[in-house]
């Protein structure tokens, strides 16, 4: 039979913005003042029932139009544990919270935030949160719409002004969003609440918005059927003080019972064991209980689970033939896992859940992956990258693990912001190329094209020295150079700029140079365009680095050809 289960919604933004004193509110607790620097160290779910739903939102009249039965809220340390959200073909939560503190606006985090719920396709609304640290703000009601119009004209204009500054950087992200009374069409525009958490206001205006978008967009994916065998989420793997090593898990289809054998998925083969307890948070103490259903947070503890790592599938199997559901299971993780490509970056991650959204990047910056895996950097990753021939793949991109040992024969980018790991290879790789095409280049002849400019004869022979002005390319010292016909002219002795002696020069220098085989007036005129020549052998060189050439150099190049095949028909090919 289906039913109506909670509504999964995660909190997600930057460090320090206020998303667990938001949810300290709205289930009455304290945990924020006892967190390390009142930021969160671990997840933390908790449940609002309806019950505390109808308390909260009791000022609003529009709460007799809610139907969920409640509400589960996950709390994430910033935005790490975000990316363990997940289940098949998706994210586990139905829908997010994005806080942003008002007075800073859009951070790090944030936009980290923002990438992966795009990423997921999940939709999300944002908080607005310390209004009340607006210089000038007053107390004046509950409702948080009428707060503000009550404040002054200047206050007024400095919290509108602070929302809009969120708007517009919103819109560099291709979002558009408004605050939420002013939307028409919440399918094309991100509802913003401002509220304060600390002192309660807006908190109602939150939930009636979060209600009312689930109930409207959301209420077939919350119909769910509690009676079949339960699918859960691993979210974290910790040892519980007096209990021993924990599985916090989010139970998101069917039921699970004390006593169900369940198959976690494994980086190599499923993990099969049976719930010896399960339990759940009641007045911060650990609650003992027999049953659990959808959606619901659960502790689990079950023998065998040493190795389990977070964000992976959990699923019951009671049945005696497992073998289907352990294949099922497993090739949930192998979509995720790499080890494909011939040639590529390695990728390591501290969870399943952050290797997904890591892959998804790279992948959308056409980075190619070798291998990708769980766990710390070991010395079989440092081996497998050092043995690239490509340096721009002698590289370990790790997101929120730990290096084992250090070396200087792989570059290794390590950083517990996803974003963050793809911009320093991108500076990486353009940073390799610059000098892959200075040392490619360096010996070799570059195409160039010159004018000798009129009155600029400042040596008829012996050698001539003429003034050029370069149309295009770079000229070198012991460059070859022909005229437009290809009659060869010989080769650069010196390259003057202002009377200093210099070893090359580029468009649209204007320079003086020393050809000591040539007479002006019977080999080269005022005016006159010459090129670069370079011998056959110089050529298929150039034309096997080409990549590092510039548009105009390899249309040079071709020209250059071109008229050295009017004697040779097969020059260079």
């Amino acid at each position: 039979m289906k039913k109506l289960r909670n509504l999964i919604c995660t909190v997600v933004g930057h460090v320090d913005t206020g998303k667990t004193t938001i949810l300290d509110h709205l289930r009455g607790t304290s945990i924020a003042s006892q967190e390390a620097g009142l930021i969160t160290q671990n997840i933390s779910c908790c449940e609002l029932q309806f019950k505390g739903m109808q308390k909260i939102c009791q000022i609003n009249p529009e709460f007799k139009n809610i139907k969920l039965p409640g509400l589960l809220f996950i709390d994430t340390p910033g935005h790490i544990a975000f990316n363990n959200l997940r289940k098949r073909g998706g994210s586990l939560a139905d829908i997010a919270i994005l806080v942003i503190d008002v007075n800073e606006g859009i951070k790090d985090q944030t936009i980290e935030s923002i990438e992966i719920l795009k990423k997921n396709k999940t939709p999300f609304i944002i908080a607005a949160n310390k209004v009340d640290l607006i210089p000038g703000y007053q107390d004046k009601s509950q409702s948080i719409l009428e707060n503000i119009e009550a404040q002054s004209e200047t206050t007024k204009i400095k919290i509108h002004t602070k929302i809009y500054e969120i708007v517009g950087r919103l819109a560099e992200y291709d979002l558009n969003a408004d605050i939420f009374n002013r939307i028409e069409d919440f399918t094309k525009t991100i509802a913003i609440v401002p509220l304060s958490a600390k002192k309660e206001q807006g908190l109602a205006d939150l939930l009636l918005v979060l209600c009312g978008l689930a109930q409207k967009f959301l209420e077939k994916n919350l119909n769910v059927n509690t009676e079949k065998d339960g699918k859960a989420t691993i979210l974290e793997v910790k040892e519980e003080k007096g209990v021993g090593l924990v599985l916090d898990t989010v139970v998101y289809d069917g039921n699970i019972k004390k006593g169900d054998t369940i198959l976690i998925a494994g980086l190599q083969s499923p993990i099969k064991t049976k719930i010896k307890g399960l339990f759940t948070i009641e007045n911060k103490k650990l609650k003992p209980i027999e049953k659990t259903e959808a959606a619901s947070y659960v502790k689990i503890i079950a023998l065998g689970t040493e190795d389990v790592i977070a964000g992976m599938p959990l699923i019951v199997a009671n049945e005696k033939d497992t073998s289907e559901k352990e294949k099922d299971i497993q090739k949930e993780i192998e979509e995720v896992l790499i080890e494909t490509d011939k040639k590529g970056v390695i990728v390591k991650a501290d969870s399943l859940g952050s290797l997904e959204a890591l892959i998804g990047l790279l992948k959308e910056n056409k980075i190619l992956i070798k291998k990708a895996t769980i766990g710390d950097i070991t010395k079989k990753d440092i081996a497998d990258a050092s043995a690239e021939e490509n340096k721009l793949y002698r590289v370990i991109l790790g997101f929120n693990v730990k290096l084992k040992e250090k070396t200087k024969e792989v570059k290794i980018i390590n950083k517990d912001i996803i974003y963050k790991i793809v911009d320093e290879y991108k500076e990486f790789e353009t940073n390799e190329k610059k000098t892959a095409e200075a040392e490619a280049t360096e010996s070799l002849p570059r195409p160039f094209k010159i004018m000798i400019l009129q009155g600029c004869v400042f040596r008829q022979k012996n050698p001539a020295v003429v003034g050029v002005e370069i149309i295009e390319g770079i000229v070198k010292i012991g460059s070859k150079i022909m005229n437009e016909n290809g009659k060869s002219l010989g080769e650069i002795r010196t390259i003057q700029l202002n009377g200093k002696d210099i070893k090359k020069a580029k468009r649209p220098e204007q320079v003086a140079i020393a050809l000591p085989d040539v007479t002006v007036g019977r080999h080269i005129f005022e005016n006159e365009t010459l090129l670069s020549d370079f011998t056959e052998g110089e050529f298929r060189k150039i034309k096997e680095l080409r990549e590092f050439l510039s548009e105009p150099e390899k249309i040079l190049l071709k020209q250059i050809a071109e008229i050295k095949r009017q004697n040779n028909k097969l020059w260079g090919v």
